[in-house]
């Protein structure tokens, strides 16, 4: 596959026909994201480096490499991606629907995926940006991205629907808050289930609980999502 196969686009911007990887390096060994079927992308380089090109999510403007035996996935998009503006009583209102997402991702078997955000099988911020993107609320890609992008919100003000971010030297990992005292996550074999699981972000977890006892140590902060990106 070469470039020259890629049709050309008047929108300049491509629209995904399948589920595509895409990586962080251009040897396509790590995965740094996924671009669900009927995202759209922005190619930044037509030069081909390592078998992979550089290109640009449009939802969230999140930077990957896409090898080049992928671009058969692509086809021209007819318009530019256009984001617009969701009011926060909007995004209150959209709530249960996005806790009911990840209820559902839990109950299909999955584990944990670096990188991924296409169902079954998601990391941490991948199933919360999918939560939100489901409803058509689009936020950044990365935890620390995540936490820097909400409102920062005290722990004694959480509710339903507000982030939970954890970390020890910076935020590596999110959580959606479910209410009483419960967060449901995508977490690692570490310290976490290897998959997604509902945990408690207080003290007054069971004592066999190690993994909400894990997280709880490393709490950073909390925080409520009140617009999407634009």
């Amino acid at each position: 596959m070469n470039l020259e196969f890629l049709p050309p686009s008047k929108s300049g911007e491509y629209l995904a026909t399948k589920n595509i990887n895409l990586y962080a390096k251009p040897n396509s060994e790590e995965l740094a994201t996924q671009m669900a079927q009927g995202r759209q992308l922005k190619v930044i380089s037509s030069s081909i480096i390592e078998g992979s090109i550089e290109i640009c999510l449009c939802e969230d403007n999140y930077i990957a490499w896409l090898s080049v035996e992928d671009l058969t996935y692509l086809k021209p998009a007819e318009n530019p991606y256009i984001s617009h503006a969701i009011s926060e009583a909007k995004i209150a209102d959209l709530i249960p629907q996005i806790i009911e997402f990840t209820y559902q991702a839990m109950n299909t078997p999955n584990y944990y995926l670096w990188g991924g955000t296409v169902a079954p099988n998601y990391d941490c911020s991948g199933l919360i940006q999918s939560a939100f993107a489901s409803v058509g609320v689009w936020i950044p890609r990365d935890s620390y991205q995540q936490e820097n992008f909400a409102t920062k919100i005290p722990i004694t003000e959480l509710k339903a629907g507000d982030l939970i971010f954890f970390g020890k030297q910076r935020v590596t990992h999110v959580a959606l808050y479910l209410g009483d005292n419960q967060y449901i996550h995508s977490s690692g074999k570490e310290i976490g289930n290897n998959g997604i699981a509902i945990n408690f972000i207080k003290p007054e977890f069971p004592l066999d609980d190690q993994v909400s006892r894990n997280y709880y140590a490393q709490f950073w902060s909390c925080g409520r999502i009140t617009q999407n990106l634009t």
